[in-house]
C-alpha cells in the first residue's frame, strides 16, 4: 500500500505545470491534490503543448497572462513555463510538479513529452520535480476521480524522497484503476526500446501506423510495469 505523507503547507513551495493546458482536469486535478500541503504557484501553456518535448522560446517574446495572484497562462511550452516560473513568479520553488498528463509517457516518449521536459528543465536549474502521467488503455476512458486519488498517494510519497541532484522523478500510472484497491508501487529504470511503427503512403504523404499499447517491453523496466498494473516510478537524470 502507498503510504501518504504530509508535510508544512507553510514550508513547502511548489510550482505546477503541464502541456496539456491550463484549463486541462489533469492540471485541476493535481492542483487539488497540493492544494492540501501547499499553496502552489500555477504556471501552465495557454493551449494544448503536447508532444513538443523540450523546445524552448529564446527568439521571440513570451505572452503571459496572470489569471489570479499564482495562476499563470502562458503563450509558450511546458519548458518554457518551468523557466518562467523558476526564474520570474516562484525563485523560491522547493519542487515542480508537471501533470496529470493525460496519456503515459515511458520508455522513449520522453523525449517528445512535454510533461517530462517541463520536470527535466526544473532538474537543470536544480529544482526537485516530478512528471506524473495517467495511461489510457485501449478503449478506456480516465477516471479523473481515481486517479486523482492515487496519484495524491505517488505525489505525497515522492515530496519526501528527494531524487539525485540533477534528476528528477517521472511516474506513469496504470489503467484502468480500481477506487478501493491501491496498485503496487516500483521503482523501476526507463525501457530504452523503440516503438514498432512504419509509415503508410498516399501519393506524397505519409502517415504514421503505430499503437502505444503494442510496443515492446522489457520485464522490469517502465513499460513493462505500467502496462502490468503497477504505479512506474523512473528517476531520470539530466
Amino acid at each position: 500500500m502507498i503510504r501518504c505523507i504530509r508535510t508544512d503547507r507553510l514550508q513547502l513551495k511548489i510550482i505546477l505545470t503541464n502541456d496539456d493546458g491550463i484549463d486541462a482536469p489533469g492540471l485541476e486535478n493535481l492542483a487539488d491534490i497540493v492544494s492540501s500541503i501547499a499553496d502552489p504557484t500555477v504556471v501552465a501553456p495557454r493551449e494544448a503543448q503536447s508532444g513538443v518535448g523540450h523546445r524552448v522560446t529564446c527568439r521571440f517574446p513570451i505572452a503571459v497572462e496572470r489569471l489570479s495572484e499564482s495562476r499563470y497562462s502562458v503563450t509558450g511550452t511546458p519548458a518554457d513555463c518551468a523557466r518562467l516560473a523558476i526564474k520570474q513568479f516562484a525563485p523560491d520553488a522547493d519542487w515542480l510538479i508537471a501533470g496529470i498528463n493525460a496519456g503515459a509517457n515511458l520508455g522513449s516518449d520522453i523525449y517528445q513529452s512535454g510533461t517530462v521536459a517541463a520536470a527535466r528543465e526544473a532538474a537543470i536549474l536544480g529544482i526537485k520535480a516530478i512528471a506524473i502521467s495517467q495511461y489510457i488503455a485501449r478503449d478506456e476512458k480516465i477516471d479523473w476521480d481515481i486517479t486523482r486519488r492515487h496519484a495524491e498517494a505517488v505525489v505525497n510519497l515522492l515530496l519526501a524522497k528527494a531524487p539525485a541532484e540533477r534528476c528528477y522523478w517521472n511516474v506513469n500510472l496504470p489503467h484502468p484503476l480500481d477506487r478501493d484497491v491501491d496498485p503496487g508501487l516500483v521503482f523501476c529504470e526507463l525501457d530504452k526500446q523503440p516503438h514498432n511503427y512504419t509509415y503508410r503512403r498516399e501519393g506524397d504523404q505519409y502517415h504514421y501506423e503505430g499503437t502505444i499499447h503494442e510496443r515492446p517491453r522489457e520485464p522490469g523496466k517502465d513499460v513493462a510495469v505500467c502496462f502490468g498494473g503497477n504505479v512506474a516510478v523512473t528517476q531520470l537524470a539530466v
